[in-house]
């Protein structure tokens, strides 16, 4: 069974840093392409970053140049790092899974191609 668990979470003044956990279990994140999502209060899910089981990243311009994506498959983990966050970016943050082997141009930010979903971590930033 598939889970992701992510943790990091918090509020920050703008400027600030944070960095995002996804805990993996049930598959190897190896295998898999993920990707990170953001809701706020009122707005749909974006597509904030991804990762497929080639390596290949792509972010939300958006987020570029502040936020890395980044897979450790020793820990079976995705992690997020945020930097100069600013007060658009408070949002609940997802975590996602898909057994596909690469995305193509942006598909790795849409969220219907994913399978599988964590809970969520609310990131809270403040100006």
């Amino acid at each position: 069974q598939v889970q992701l668990v992510e943790s990091g979470g918090g509020s920050v003044q703008a400027g600030g840093s944070l960095t995002l956990s996804c805990l993996a279990s049930g598959y190897s994140v190896a295998s898999y392409s993920m990707g990170w999502f953001r809701q706020a209060p009122g707005k749909g899910r974006e597509g904030v970053a991804s990762i497929d089981s080639h390596g290949i990243i792509n972010y939300a311009d958006s987020v570029k140049g502040r936020f890395t994506i980044s897979k450790d498959n020793a820990k079976n983990t995705l992690t997020l790092q945020m930097y100069s966050l600013k007060p658009e970016d408070t949002a609940m943050y997802y975590c996602a899974a898909a057994p596909t082997a690469i995305w193509v141009g942006d598909s790795g930010l849409i969220s219907w191609n994913y399978n599988y979903w964590g809970q969520g971590t609310q990131v809270t930033v403040s100006s």
